[in-house]
């Protein structure tokens, strides 16, 4: 089956907005986030080569080198997501009728349901790395471009914050408390980091603009 990226932007979109379960909110903040971080790809392919940016060639090659990485990731844990969703739906389809099927389709439920919170851990995990580099492209991005890096983090940070609402449904179910007490922290640590990094982000590119 042919995956959402080869779909056209208009097939998926008017997927996102049936009834079908899918693509649900972490996949579409997956979307939007390698969305984001293609802006800070096309400011380093912007700064690239310029003679003006020799001096930061390098770094840059290597920022826009790992934006490219990030997007198929994310390209990849969109469908994860998916997939992932898929399988608890299945899971709650399982029979229980009787003590032995109740038992299997809870375990299931329960696989199916810390499935379901890693992938998005892992989509606002990588949207992180989105955000790092883009605060460093920022302070020496081409300044004809470099409120597109602002863009992207501020469409990175928000798609960061927009997945993690699926950990947030998702953990109250959970009955494996080392699993949901580990995976709050690192929720909270990504939302945390991820604002910080915006934020510096943000006063790099608006310094730059007015300067």
């Amino acid at each position: 089956m042919r995956g959402t990226f080869d779909r056209s932007f208009r097939k998926v979109l008017a997927a996102a907005a049936s009834d079908a379960p899918t693509p649900g909110g972490g996949s579409v903040s997956a979307l939007v986030g390698a969305l984001g971080i293609s802006m800070t790809a096309m400011v380093g392919n912007l700064t690239y080569g310029k003679s003006q940016y020799a001096a930061v060639a390098t770094e840059v090659k290597d920022i826009t080198g790992r934006a490219y990485l990030i997007m198929a990731r994310l390209e990849k844990l969109m469908e994860d997501d998916i997939a992932a969703f898929e399988k608890f739906m299945a899971a709650y389809r399982l029979p229980k009728g009787t003590a032995e099927e109740k038992n299997k389709r809870e375990e299931a439920i329960q696989k199916a349901l810390r499935g379901a919170t890693q992938t998005p851990l892992e989509i606002a995990g990588t949207l992180l790395e989105a955000l790092a580099i883009t605060a460093r492209l920022s302070g020496i991005g081409n300044k004809m471009a470099i409120s597109d890096a602002g863009v992207a983090a501020y469409v990175c940070e928000a798609a960061v914050h927009a997945v993690l609402l699926n950990v947030d449904i998702n953990l109250p179910m959970v009955s494996d408390a080392s699993f949901a007490s580990q995976a709050l922290k690192e929720k909270e640590r990504i939302a945390g980091e991820a604002r910080r990094l915006k934020e510096q982000a943000v006063a790099a590119v608006k310094e730059r603009m007015n300067g």
